[in-house]
């Protein structure tokens, strides 16, 4: 994560370099810098596909270091079992302000009501999820036909 947010910040100069004086000491120091910072990752990149390989060819010969790895594994695959279940929730939520959302929107002129309004502030008409007069199928605001079993709504 922090190496991320230093490689966006890294792109972020790159970016604003370009669009100061060239000539400006402080803009050649930035750029230095960053040139520096670009060599540095793609060292450590090289780096770590050098004990990649080295590991994959040479296993049981560094069991505390295998060890280690494999810990940082399991943590990983955790980090990752978090972040699921984050971005699921978020997805979740979502989903209910939508719905909460379309519970304002008054069926007949579309407006978005306040909340706890039982008549649309806009033309009257009352507010709600409606429900199919045919089959009781819960319906999205302004649908003319009902999507469960066709039946033509009123307005």
């Amino acid at each position: 994560m922090k190496g991320d947010v230093f490689a966006g910040l890294g792109g972020l100069m790159k970016g604003l370099t370009g669009l100061m004086p060239q000539d400006d000491p402080e803009v050649k120091k930035m750029q230095a810098q960053s040139d520096l910072n670009d060599l540095r990752k793609r060292e450590t990149e090289i780096y770590a596909e050098i004990g990649k390989q080295a590991l994959s060819r040479s296993s049981g010969q560094f069991p505390e270091l295998e060890s280690k790895l494999r810990s940082v594994h399991a943590s990983l695959a955790e980090a990752q079992s978090k972040l699921e279940q984050v971005q699921a929730e978020e997805a979740r939520k979502k989903q209910e302000e939508q719905r909460a959302k379309e519970q304002r929107t008054c069926a007949q002129c579309g407006y978005l009501n306040q909340e706890g309004v039982k008549f649309c502030q806009e033309c009257g008409a009352k507010i709600g999820a409606s429900k199919c007069r045919s089959c009781g199928a819960t319906l999205s605001p302004g649908v003319r036909f009902c999507g469960e079993c066709g039946a033509k709504q009123e307005a």
